[in-house]
């Protein structure tokens, strides 16, 4: 028999990860996630006054809109201040307009604001953190957040009977999420430091930037589409990010992991 350890590789006992948007539906999931699992975690995202009371997490403010103090907030955390070699970004900054990002309704502005706050904040703040560990000759690890909408077009026909629409700007965004973690595992992974993507599918929660409950035709028509026939729970997609921050996933780089309940593979 083998004398490899499973259940330890399997740990994320002595992990330090910062968590940007650790507040959010899946964020909030993911952070609860890791904590059962022994690591240490800072949770960077908007801040109420009420969320700092929890003592099992560290918080930090950040604001996606505010890069260069993004990135000396964040600097400060991956160095001898705090140690993380584990970033994961599941932030999704938008602006107040954001339902209005159709193909008919986009304005300009609008448009040019989300892939500031948005996709640019991915890709620099991911940027910084991989050049802080490489300076301290250090390994680690980068674990994006793009969706099912970066690898395929968007199926119209779910928002049948329902007031949701399509977006331009989101599939931009995650599209170009997918493939700049596509770059940073080529130019970065010579410094074993990990770049990958999770691309969820639907997920049962909020519709950002309209409303905090999912319409019954929505459900009923995404549901149709998916062979097992439910959305996904935040809890299914906080497993798959915890698998990936610990060491049962050293060979995994580069690659964008879908889960959807077989959403894209049909």
């Amino acid at each position: 028999m083998s004398k490899f350890n499973y259940k330890k590789i399997f740990s994320l006992e002595n992990k330090k990860v910062i968590i940007i948007g650790g507040l959010g539906l899946i964020g909030k999931e993911i952070s609860k996630a890791l904590v059962d699992l022994g690591a240490e975690i800072v949770i960077a995202d908007l801040i109420k006054k009420s969320t700092k009371k929890n003592p099992k997490y560290k918080y930090i403010n950040l604001d996606c809109s505010k890069l260069k103090k993004a990135e000396q907030l964040l600097k400060k955390y991956i160095g001898n201040h705090y140690g993380a070699s584990i970033l994961i970004n599941c932030s999704y900054p938008r602006t107040k307009d954001w339902y209005q990002n159709t193909y008919k309704e986009i304005k300009l502005s609008s448009y040019e604001s989300n892939i500031s706050i948005h996709l640019n904040s991915y890709v620099w703040l991911s940027r910084v953190f991989a050049e802080e560990l490489r300076k301290l000759n250090k390994g680690g690890r980068i674990l994006n957040f793009s969706s099912i909408y970066g690898l395929v077009g968007q199926d119209l026909s779910i928002y049948k009977k329902t007031r949701m629409k399509d977006n331009l700007t989101y599939s931009v965004i995650k599209g170009g999420i997918v493939n700049f973690t596509r770059q940073m595992a080529s130019c970065y992974g010579k410094y074993n430091i990990l770049t990958n993507c999770i691309c969820p599918g639907g997920v049962l929660g909020p519709v950002q930037g309209l409303s905090s409950k999912q319409d019954k035709n929505f459900l009923k028509n995404y549901s149709s589409k998916v062979p097992i026939q439910r959305l996904a729970n935040s809890t299914e997609i906080a497993s798959v990010a915890a698998f990936m921050c610990s060491d049962a996933a050293s060979y995994i780089n580069g690659t964008s992991i879908v889960v959807d309940g077989g959403w894209s593979s049909i």
